[in-house]
């Protein structure tokens, strides 16, 4: 709520008192991406551990594009109670985008009538959250949303996050400014929760990896993790090839971007580079280099939201590029360009070096998030009319 901090005390079900005992209840957690799993896991964690919730994971979108290898990942660290297709590979762009949305609807739709989740849980703002919310919405299921009433342009990120809290009927907003974006899109007060962001999860726990394998990853001075923001693969590839051309004289590892149209113009303007890089790392092994980068005066360079909250958490310089997280919270410790050409990213990452780190404050929470989540999905009543029934609040 605003005002009020963070959710240590859930609000009750609208509809109950003090002496209702929570049901064990079904939450389906969706997940389609390798970057929100990795932000997902923490609230699975707690969901899994509260003896008045069951666990429900169902696994959809780029995880069960081929080779699949990031639903490996999650089958290795929780039971998948379903699976969702939804992307064909090879096949990237807006058009493509529309006819996955349509298949995972349907997908998710059958899913949930197979499963009966009593609430569906999804993050962000990406195509495989909007399918599922929309299907269970529409289904008659609870939705909560995490990460509601962020701004950030994305492709069309803006669009389907605010989408999704229309659909979502209990918020889990990370920071009081996106409280306030939720409650003046006028949803009702008691159902957003302020939890923080589940990304802070169990940072701390998490050391820098070995410095073998930091070897292995080339030393780097500079990470990059750049996604496509929307351009066609010609576009994006000169805009990678533009911020490539800029960091001679550094080491550079470079993270393969996520699905969306323009990812084959990045790789191959990697690949052209000739810098080392990785298809994917682990969520404990990207936090784990996010350390040595830390402590190394090492960048984060890119268009990635871990430049603005994970690299701050942990205290890494980062350079925020172009439009992507246009809007979004940020920290002392990012340095923003529109564009990298003309020697202005050089200048970026010395800027970026020469912030003093000292007493770096975020938003985005203490890392408690999951458990806070946990709790609110515990003492709600998923069944209440006044939960399920929405209209606008003003």
């Amino acid at each position: 709520m605003i005002g009020d901090g963070w959710d240590d005390q859930p609000a009750m079900r609208p509809d109950a008192g003090p002496d209702v005992e929570p049901t064990r209840a079904r939450i389906a957690i969706i997940t389609g991406t390798r970057a929100e799993f990795g932000l997902l896991a923490p609230v699975m964690d707690a969901v899994a551990r509260n003896n008045a919730l069951q666990l429900l994971v169902i696994a959809a979108g780029s995880h069960l594009v081929l080779p699949a290898q990031t639903f490996h990942e999650v089958k290795a660290r929780f039971k998948v109670a379903g699976i969702v297709p939804m992307q064909v590979a090879g096949r990237t762009g807006r058009a493509a985008d529309v006819q996955a949305v349509g298949s995972g609807v349907g997908r998710f739709g059958r899913e949930f009538t197979r499963l009966q989740p009593a609430c569906v849980v999804v993050l962000g703002d990406r195509v495989e959250a909007f399918a599922a919310a929309a299907a269970a919405s529409i289904g008659g299921y609870a939705v909560a949303h995490i990460h509601g009433g962020d701004r950030a342009e994305g492709v069309a990120d803006e669009a389907m996050r605010h989408a999704i809290t229309k659909l979502a009927h209990i918020h889990f907003p990370a920071t009081e400014a996106s409280v306030k974006r939720i409650i003046a899109m006028g949803e009702d007060e008691f159902r957003v929760h302020r939890v923080g962001s589940p990304a802070i999860d169990a940072i701390a726990s998490i050391g820098p990896v070995s410095g073998e394998r930091y070897e292995a990853l080339g030393s780097p001075t500079c990470v990059l993790l750049h996604h496509p923001v929307g351009g066609d693969d010609e576009t994006e590839e000169a805009n990678a090839s533009a911020i490539l051309d800029e960091l001679e004289g550094e080491r550079v590892l470079a993270l393969m971007p996520n699905l969306d149209a323009g990812r084959a113009g990045i790789a191959r303007a990697i690949k052209q580079a000739g810098v080392r890089s990785e298809n994917h790392l682990p969520r404990e092994e990207f936090v784990g280099l996010l350390r040595w980068l830390a402590v190394s005066k090492g960048v984060l360079l890119g268009n990635s939201s871990a430049a603005l909250i994970e690299a701050a958490a942990v205290g890494v310089r980062a350079v925020d590029i172009g439009p992507r997280q246009a809007g979004r919270e940020r920290c002392a410790n990012v340095v923003h360009i529109d564009s990298p050409r003309g020697g202005a990213l050089r200048r970026a990452i010395a800027s970026a070096r020469a912030l003093d780190l000292a007493g770096l404050e975020h938003p985005y929470g203490d890392g408690r998030a999951g458990e806070r989540i946990a709790a609110v999905l515990a003492r709600t009543d998923f069944r209440a009319a006044s939960l399920l029934r929405k209209r606008n609040a003003y």
